[in-house]
């Protein structure tokens, strides 16, 4: 990034705590100072167990929480003072399903690109465009209720892409999914990028993902960041400062799981149990019958 060029995002001090319990319970710290660039036009992973903070980081950088302490820019506007204007650069996966299963999926795309002010007179070629990029046109026409789960989430990648966004945000976006539709939803990820130069800021539990896809990442645990650099980089240090340990693996390579157990001290399993995944599953298995 040269010194003249803004970062995508930049986050400095943020922190946000919320009430346990419909605002009855303990205080819980979700983010909690957290300092982060992201560079433009590179893909940047946010890993971490559920509950790590990544989701209330992404909530505040798209503006759909407000900023409690610190602050947050993209591209230089401000998350807090400029709400309007960061919304405009955007496009947001969100992990919840957003499309209408009573629509095509043409009409769902239609819609989105209303909703983003995309001027009339460019909304047919843009949702075209949008359908295309995520190989959806064959079935642009189709009511989404007979998509699949992979064709779901492709076709809310054409709802985020179909406003032309700097930077899109993918929280989860393939949790849930089986190995040949979390390939395919990369796949179209990583085609438009490398076409637009589009910034791809993704949380992800899978660090085989994020391995393969991420240009840097960091690494979160209870509301803080504790690592950060490329996946190469992050394996070389826990090499480096593993070296003659008793736990040190004989002859292996560290992976992304080990460099999170030595950041941690825990493995990212320790938190994953089933009840707090359950209400990701349950809209990907929603997904999942649609098709």
């Amino acid at each position: 990034m040269t010194g003249q060029e803004q970062p995508a995002v930049r986050c400095r001090g943020l922190a946000y705590s919320f009430h346990r319990g419909r605002g009855k319970g303990p205080v819980v710290r979700a983010v909690d100072g957290v300092d982060l660039e992201v560079r433009p036009g590179e893909v940047f992973g946010l890993l971490g167990p559920n509950g790590a903070g990544k989701t209330t980081t992404i909530r505040a950088i798209t503006t759909l929480l407000p900023t409690a302490r610190g602050m947050v820019e993209v591209f230089g506007h401000d998350c807090a003072a400029e709400r309007t204007g960061v919304r405009r650069l955007l496009g947001y996966v969100p992990q919840a399903l957003s499309a209408d299963a009573g629509l095509t999926g043409r009409e769902n795309v239609a819609l989105f690109a209303r909703v983003f002010d995309v001027p009339r007179a460019e909304r047919a070629a843009r949702v075209a465009q949008a359908l295309a990029a995520v190989d959806l046109t064959e079935a642009a026409d189709r009511m989404a209720g007979t998509y699949s789960g992979g064709m779901v989430r492709r076709l809310e990648l054409a709802q985020a892409l179909v406003s032309a966004p700097r930077l899109l945000v993918l929280d989860e976006p393939t949790i849930g999914l089986d190995p040949i539709a979390r390939a395919g939803v990369w796949e179209r990820v990583d085609a438009v990028r490398r076409a637009t130069g589009m910034t791809v800021l993704v949380t992800t539990h899978y660090m085989d993902e994020a391995d393969r896809h991420c240009d840097r990442i960091a690494l979160m645990d209870r509301g803080r960041i504790r690592a950060l650099g490329t996946p190469g980089e992050l394996k070389a240090r826990v090499r480096a400062e593993s070296a003659g340990s008793a736990d040190a693996p004989e002859q292996q390579a560290p992976t992304l799981d080990d460099v999170f157990r030595h950041f941690s001290g825990r493995a990212l399993a320790d938190d994953a149990k089933e009840g707090e995944f359950s209400d990701v599953r349950r809209t990907r298995r929603t997904a999942s019958r649609v098709g």
